[in-house]
């Protein structure tokens, strides 16, 4: 596929697209286990120093562990059957988090900020959730020479120019601290093209394959993780991942000690889904 430009569309329109597309993928998708993806040893790492944790726009790819972790998304499938599998999940929307200021040591937010229109909003929102000195896991996709007809058909709204990438990260109180080449993407370009010809025209079959069939082989196909100090060289890079540090002082969890009372109660949802609204989310209504 050639490069082209982004199509432009109203915060609206891309919530719906966004929602329409992984509604459809999450119905039929099964839950893949955190341990199984390449970015498990760096949050067990994570994980061990922080006792606050929040995953927004998981999926049904969560990184961060079932237990002990909430999630924030905005599909309804996907919420309904984290939950299946005990997990604490809401559905909300990146560009208002219902929860409290300095509420999480640890923060995961995986390629969700190319898919909002006020992406400075989402950041800020992430740096409201997030405690002092607390670490913030973020994947893009970089450079705008490299969009494609499959950055609209999977509701993207932007690839980032690495140093613009870093400065929107620094207004917002956010310091890299380490980065790695990251995605799951095919390099293949025939591949990508044959993948939107089916899901544009047999949807449901193409569906099948990639739940059942393509995500699984790439799981078992990806790479070891290659965590380098600041950030990496992107000459060529289609995704990076950042390790991210907030500003002020970091404070280390205590072994077994539970959340605080105040972010649990935030976090316990009633069993029954009920879709919260763009507008009740603060974002304009589809």
């Amino acid at each position: 596929m050639k490069s082209m430009k982004p199509r432009q569309s109203s915060d609206a329109e891309l919530i719906e697209v966004n929602r329409e597309f992984y509604d459809t993928l999450w119905s039929d998708a099964r839950l893949i286990s955190p341990e199984s993806f390449n970015t498990w040893p760096l949050v067990c790492s994570l994980v061990a120093r922080s006792r606050r944790l929040l995953e927004v726009a998981p999926g049904l790819r969560p990184r961060l562990p079932l237990e002990g972790t909430l999630f924030v998304d905005m599909s309804v499938p996907a919420v309904t059957k984290l939950r299946n599998h005990a997990a604490n999940a809401v559905v909300g929307l990146v560009s208002s988090l219902p929860l409290p200021d300095d509420a999480f040591d640890l923060v995961c937010a995986f390629d969700i900020l190319e898919h909002v229109d006020d992406d400075e909003g989402a950041l800020s929102e992430l740096s409201r959730v997030a405690a002092p000195g607390a670490t913030l896991l973020l994947s893009v996709p970089l450079h705008p020479s490299h969009w494609t007809a499959f950055d609209d058909f999977v509701g993207h709204r932007r690839r980032y120019p690495p140093e613009q990438l870093l400065e929107k990260l620094a207004g917002h109180g956010f310091s890299v601290q380490q980065s790695a080449v990251y995605g799951m993407q095919p390099r293949s370009s025939r591949l990508l093209d044959l993948g939107m010809w089916c899901l544009e025209h047999r949807r449901d079959k193409a569906m099948w394959w990639y739940n059942h069939v393509f995500m699984p082989v790439g799981v078992r196909l990806q790479k070891k993780l290659s965590l380098v100090a600041g950030m990496a060289d992107t000459e060529g890079v289609d995704e990076l991942l950042l390790v991210c540090r907030t500003e002020g002082a970091f404070q280390t969890a205590t072994p077994n000690r539970a959340p605080t009372p105040a972010v649990n109660a935030m976090a316990v949802a009633p069993q029954k889904v009920t879709r919260v609204t763009d507008a009740s989310m603060g974002a304009p209504p589809a």
